[in-house]
């Protein structure tokens, strides 16, 4: 195993120190440190983050390996800065029995770029119906703890409500997609100004939240821990907000009973983009308002939404490269998310302590504890592992799809100039980027 002398980088924007990384930890702190046969790093000017956690990421593997594998979505996730990423399960066949999760964690293990922690179906085949088997999903060597059918909403309350109930025995997460699929039925796009004019079928924002009003009710009924996937309008913040005043929410440990995410195209972008009709642009929930995007933001900063999460969902070609109504929702997310973060919440003028203290909390503390990876969300300090990443706050960079390392290319950032780049990853002590490039 290598040991790297990282020196004069600023933890979390701190002051410049230096960090010795040795057999898997982080073994020093301080200035002036030495290490015979250590490789030196000079990150003069680089902040180190704890290693990005992603709570939401589509790897495809089994069943759609021609768009993305558990390979390439990890080396694109280690480009993005992240250790470790929770795998959805909609795959093909789809992740709702223990040998499928055990499957995916195995592979995730034998890549070794990101730690792979797969998310169980609630329901067998996503279909809905019946529940899938938790229990044995969570005693599986994957030790499975959270469950979703995303890309599908458990739109039945009695199902929801048991999974929350199944849950609550080996302290469990259930990750909701709200979506009220009789509101949805044929919608393409945003319901508004813009689906009007462009003569798409709306999404209207109810779809939305009043599933997530169910659900917290349901929450609060079954004392279970609920999280919401891609919460994207300002009717879902209000809601949560007045979720997390309810003393019941707070769980103890530093996670509330309630937790939500936000993705980072929906921090960004807005249904404008959708104005050329360019499929790219397509994608659930849809994008929103400017003022959706404006509580969004602020809600991050509070602490109402509490992480940043990709939605990474790599698409082929002809699956995006045709008409609108025909495109499969989706975009790339983990090789951009930290530099879309970071441009908006520049934007909202924080200071830069203020700044990178609220995106390590958002894209790696937080998520690591809702998720239980211990080994994870923790900033260098000795004896911890060495599960971080280093960023150069003052580059920019246009994106081009060309660079991306994902097997697909429905990136909605393609020829923007963003802040921010990844100079290298660290699993538990090994470079998996270096120099912003792959090492492997």
């Amino acid at each position: 195993m290598t040991t790297y002398l990282i020196k004069g980088v600023r933890i979390v924007g701190g002051e410049p120190t230096d960090l010795l990384l040795r057999d898997g930890v982080v073994a020093q702190i301080g200035t002036d440190l030495s290490a015979d046969g250590a490789e030196v790093i000079d990150a003069t000017g680089l902040i180190a983050l704890p290693g990005l956690v992603d709570l939401h990421t589509h790897l495809r593997e089994p069943g759609r390996e021609d768009t993305e594998t558990i390979e390439t979505g990890s080396r694109a996730a280690a480009m993005g800065g992240f250790t470790a990423v929770c795998a959805m399960a909609n795959t093909d066949p789809v992740a709702d029995t223990a040998a499928l999760v055990e499957q995916v964690w195995r592979i995730g293990q034998e890549v070794g770029l990101v730690d792979v922690q797969p998310i169980g179906a609630v329901s067998v085949g996503l279909a809905g119906e019946k529940l899938a088997a938790l229990g044995d999903m969570a005693d599986s060597d994957a030790q499975v703890r959270i469950f979703s059918d995303d890309g599908i909403c458990v739109h039945d309350p009695r199902l929801m409500r048991r999974a929350l109930e199944y849950v609550k025995a080996f302290d469990g997460v259930v990750a909701q997609h709200a979506e009220e699929p009789r509101l949805t039925q044929g919608a393409q796009m945003h319901e508004g100004a813009v689906s009007a004019r462009l003569g798409l079928a709306g999404w209207p924002a109810v779809a939305e939240e009043s599933i997530i009003a169910r659900d917290v009710l349901l929450a609060e009924h079954t004392g279970s821990r609920l999280h919401i996937c891609h919460l994207s309008t300002a009717g879902s913040v209000e809601i949560m907000r007045q979720a997390k005043q309810r003393p019941w929410v707070r769980a103890g440990g530093g996670v509330d009973r309630i937790t939500a995410e936000v993705t980072p195209h929906h921090l960004l972008l807005t249904h404008d983009s959708a104005v050329g009709y360019d499929p790219v642009f397509k994608v659930n929930p849809p994008l929103r308002t400017d003022a959706d995007v404006a509580v969004l933001r602020q809600a991050l900063i509070d602490g109402v939404i509490d992480i940043v999460a990709t939605d990474h969902a790599p698409h082929a070609a002809h699956d995006k490269e045709c008409e609108w109504a025909h495109a499969r929702p989706g975009m790339l997310g983990l090789e951009t998310a930290l530099s879309v973060v970071l441009h908006a919440l520049r934007e909202c003028g924080l200071d830069e302590t203020t700044m990178w203290d609220i995106i390590a909390e958002r894209m790696s503390r937080t998520p690591a504890r809702i998720a239980g990876l211990d080994e994870h969300g923790h900033d260098p300090a000795v004896g911890v592992p060495a599960n971080l990443t280093l960023v150069d706050p003052a580059a920019t960079r246009v994106i081009d799809v060309a660079d991306s390392v994902s097997r697909s290319r429905n990136n909605p950032f393609a020829g923007l100039t963003l802040p921010g780049r990844v100079v290298a990853t660290f699993l538990r002590g090994e470079a998996t980027v270096l120099d912003g490039k792959a090492t492997r």
